[in-house]
């Protein structure tokens, strides 16, 4: 079995910052790619960014030059850090993973979700 838990959400004012964290457990074999998505109130989740083994990352167009993504393989864990927030980044934020468990079986997982909100 395979968790992805989230941590570093809440309430913060336009213009400041945030750390996510996700760590991957269990029986993991491999991670390949790791992403942050998040979902608004009435919106679809969408792509905020993501980063590959090798370290080459994407990211939504909106968050560009504000938020960076970063993973640590040695921990399976893959961090998001968010500067300059505004409040239209406000959603749920979900921790996602492209990974191989200990049968070979490849598979996306993801976490519960964690909150971001952004005061004006």
């Amino acid at each position: 079995q395979v968790q992805l838990v989230e941590s570093g959400g809440g309430l913060v004012q336009a213009g400041g910052s945030l750390r996510l964290s996700c760590a991957a457990s269990g029986r993991i074999f491999s991670i390949s790619a790791m992403g942050w998505y998040r979902q608004a109130p009435g919106k679809q989740r969408e792509l905020v960014a993501t980063i590959t083994v090798g370290d080459s990352t994407n990211y939504l167009d909106s968050v560009k030059g504000r938020f960076t993504i970063s993973r640590d393989n040695a921990k399976n864990t893959v961090y998001l850090q968010m500067n300059s927030l505004k409040p239209e980044d406000t959603a749920v934020y979900y921790c996602n993973a492209d990974l191989t468990n200990e049968y070979g079986w490849r598979f996306d997982s993801w976490g519960q979700g964690t909150q971001v909100t952004v005061s004006s």
